[in-house]
């Protein structure tokens, strides 16, 4: 323990001095201003520094390029390592030869779990179940914890409305009030009740803010609008999270107002701060401080000057607030008060975390045999898969299928267990994941015979395979022709009585700098799925995505659709489960899916324009529409079909007058109208009919997602109150404005029921 004296002491005498408070915070403090008196400013600056691990092995940290920074007191951070012993290593380095002792924190990209691997965020959300997605951040927490690290980049809560944007993948869809409470709960799952805790690991909000709002789609682009929309559409879930008590935030790559994110003073310290009491860490992203350069605000130096006095307070990878502060420092560029607050910052969450006390706290090697990758997280790992595939179509209820018979299973994704798991799997064995072929054929045992063919490569462009299938995620492209391949294929499903198509996207065609300006189903696999269905037998198309597809032809001409994003390590089975009936599906879009790209950005809480269509028509000249396809979408915000029915009564309302600070209810009885058990999520959604500035179609109020056996009703219910009918004005204040309002109930944000009420 002599390696620890120096903190010990430090923490010993601050804990004493602190008897007679209360208060953890005063304790905090009194540790940290003794620790800083010690300081220089060059380990300060050290503090601020987070660098990636780089290679690291085993044994080896010492010898390691970053260990000298380490142990000079250079560096508050690493991430992108992993292991026990690897992140002990490299932790001895700083609290046994370093001046202060001071431990590092340890990050990662832990989106969608860690070795036990859960849908992609964006199939997470689809879902609409607070506690499974809460559950899936705990599980991920527990497993990172246990193999040493202590903070996640996640959750990811950009709202998007535009299908080109790679990192919808990574989000929660075009809502803001359902990312909201999506953000709510993965931090909760993170960070638990206690950071100390060793199974608990600090969150991580990003990215602040309107990362994506991209123009064109185009990863790192510019970001452009008004405060008004900023505040009323993009803000909400980054504010939910602040509330939520989030430890860190991370910055983007876009301007905000003409600044980038990084440097933007307003955005991080004016709003982040002083409008919604943040007094977390800030961190930059990958290289973020740099890339301002390109932007055109300055050189290194005078750009980690102004992340600084942004209010920015660790540079990821970039070292420029290593490199160049203290010269900035010395010409008054900027000031000690500002380096030691961001210095301050980063200590607090090593100390939330409890690292002061046991920087070893998470390095429990019986933690990390035990707790990762078990059994049990694994089942609901495959649970939580099931309850996030949407049915987008299931004409004459060609699903569930029958465990009887011959079925062909044909497509690039059918048997590519390495893309199960989906982008930002950092973590996974993708050599563990259940493929598609290995779901069915373990569901079916001896039942049935699946025969497999894969049918086509994922594109007939070698080139765009290579990008879109990077980090280990191989298809292992077939070198015959396309035809060569459909054929085998087509003989496969010749001998078929049904035919399961696994067809989309890979893994890495979504994802972080994977946007796409063609966001259908690649040509060559299209042509594939014609040649199925001139079979004349059933076909099913399993659909991965990590965005919303184009699929006109496919919702026109295939007989069902599953849509199963990236299910995660346990794709397979899950699939599986759907597939045959064991889990009646009860996903629904968190976005919309449109007729062809050239609708995009289209979303369902869009504003009315002073020239709509009439009602039941898809053209008027001199209106707003286009020439070729109607305005509606392929598949609404909120849409997604079961293997059973449910029917909606009318809407009652215990008052058709709200008057201010008072709440009424709405109710709708649901009924389980088919034969099956099974999950209905209940959609309510307000439209403000007159404002002051103009108001969306309509917009997400609240949702309930409600389990029925055969021929069960249940009455739900929702509070309707002032609170929840505010939006920002043209003087962003926050308040209700009395007038009419249309309420609506239904099974998505297309086809629901309605009713009036006046907010008095």
């Amino acid at each position: 323990m002599k390696v620890y004296r120096t903190l010990l002491t430090i923490l010993m005498l601050s804990l004493s001095a602190g008897m007679a408070q209360t208060t953890r915070d005063t304790k905090m403090d009194q540790f940290i201003n003794r620790l800083m008196q010690q300081m220089t400013v060059e380990e300060k600056l050290g503090q601020l520094n987070l660098p990636g691990a780089g290679d690291i092995t085993t044994g080896q940290a010492s010898s390691s390029d970053i260990a000298g920074k380490i142990a000079e007191g250079k560096v508050g951070g690493l991430f992108n390592i992993k292991t026990v012993a690897k992140i002990r290593d490299v932790q001895k380095i700083a609290v046994e030869k370093s001046r202060l002792k001071i431990p590092l924190i340890f990050g990662m990209d832990v989106i969608h779990g860690y070795q036990t691997v859960f849908p992609i965020p964006l199939g997470l959300s689809c879902s609409w179940d607070m506690p499974l997605i809460e559950r899936s951040a705990r599980i991920a927490a527990i497993e990172a914890s246990a193999d040493g690290i202590n903070w996640t980049f996640s959750p990811m809560v950009d709202i998007s409305r535009d299908a080109r944007w790679g990192r919808v993948s990574e989000g929660s869809g075009e809502d803001p009030y359902l990312g909201a409470e999506i953000a709510k709960a993965m931090i909760k799952g993170y960070q638990g009740d206690d950071l100390s805790k060793n199974n608990t690991i600090i969150a991580c909000v990003k990215h602040f803010a309107l990362y994506g709002a991209a123009e064109a789609g185009r990863d790192y682009n510019t970001t452009d609008m008004s405060r008004v929309r900023m505040y009323n559409e993009f803000f909400l879930p980054y504010q939910a999270s602040i509330e939520a008590g989030v430890g860190t935030v991370m910055t983007s790559f876009n301007e905000v107002d003409g600044i980038p994110a990084s440097a933007n003073k307003w955005l991080m310290t004016e709003v982040l701060r002083n409008q919604w009491g943040f007094n977390g860490m800030v961190v930059t992203d990958y290289t973020a401080i740099n890339e301002m350069v390109d932007h055109g605000l300055g050189d290194l130096r005078a750009v980690s000057a102004l992340a600084l006095k942004a209010g920015v307070d660790m540079d990821m990878v970039g070292e420029g607030f290593l490199t160049t502060l203290k010269q900035s420092l010395d010409e008054g560029k900027v000031s000690q008060q500002e380096i030691d607050m961001a210095c301050r910052r980063v200590l607090e969450a090593k100390y939330k975390l409890g690292l002061f006390t046991d920087p070893y706290r998470y390095c429990d090697i019986k933690r990390s045999k035990k707790e990762i990758y078990t059994p049990a997280f694994r089942k609901e790992a495959r649970s939580t898969a099931a309850q996030s595939f949407v049915l987008m179509k299931n004409e004459r209820n060609t699903l569930p299928l029958k465990k009887t018979g011959t079925i062909a299973l044909i497509g690039p994704l059918a048997d590519a267990t390495e893309n199960m798991t989906g982008t930002w799997s950092v973590a996974a064995d993708f050599s563990k994941s259940v493929s598609v072929l290995n779901g069915l054929k373990a569901s079916v045992g001896k039942q049935s015979r699946i025969l497999y063919a894969k049918g086509s490569n994922l594109t007939e462009d070698s080139i765009l395979e290579e990008r879109a299938t990077m980090f280990g995620k191989t298809l292992r492209r077939d070198s015959r022709s396309a035809e060569v391949i459909r054929n085998e294929a087509l003989q496969i499903a010749g001998q078929a009585d049904v035919i399961v198509a696994a067809l989309g996207e890979s893994a890495e065609m979504s994802g972080e700098s994977s946007s796409r300006t063609d966001i259908g189903i690649p040509q060559v696999q299209k042509d594939l799925l014609a040649e199925l269905l001139k079979t004349g037998k059933p076909v099913v198309l399993i659909l991965f995505t990590g965005r919303p597809l184009a699929l006109q032809w496919e919702s026109e001409n295939v007989p069902a659709i599953l849509n199963v994003w990236f299910g995660g390590s346990e794709a397979g089975d899950a699939i599986a489960d759907v597939l045959f009936g064991a889990v009646n599906p009860s996903g629904k879009l968190t976005m919309t899916f449109p007729q062809n790209v050239g609708q995009v950005p289209i979303f369902y809480n869009h504003k009315n324009t002073g020239r709509p269509l009439e009602d039941g028509k898809w053209f008027q000249k001199f209106r707003s529409n286009y020439l070729d396809v109607s305005n509606d979408p392929l598949y609404p915000f909120g849409y997604g079909l079961s293997y059973t029915q449910f029917s909606y009564g009318n809407i009652r309302l215990s008052d058709s007058l709200l008057r201010s600070g008072k709440s009424i209810t709405a109710s709708v009885s649901l009924t389980n109208s088919g034969s099956l058990e099974g999950k209905e999520v209940v959609q309510l959604y307000i439209r403000d009919m007159v404002g002051s500035i103009t108001r969306p179609v309509k917009e997400l109020k609240g949702f309930q997602k409600v389990s029925l056996k055969p021929g069960e009703s249940r009455e739900v219910t929702f509070l309707i109150d002032e609170e929840m009918l505010k939006f920002y004005n043209s003087e962003l204040k926050f308040a209700a404005e009395p007038g009419d309002f249309k309420l609506f109930i239904g099974t998505n944000s297309r086809d629901a029921k309605e009713v009036n009420f006046k907010l008095q």
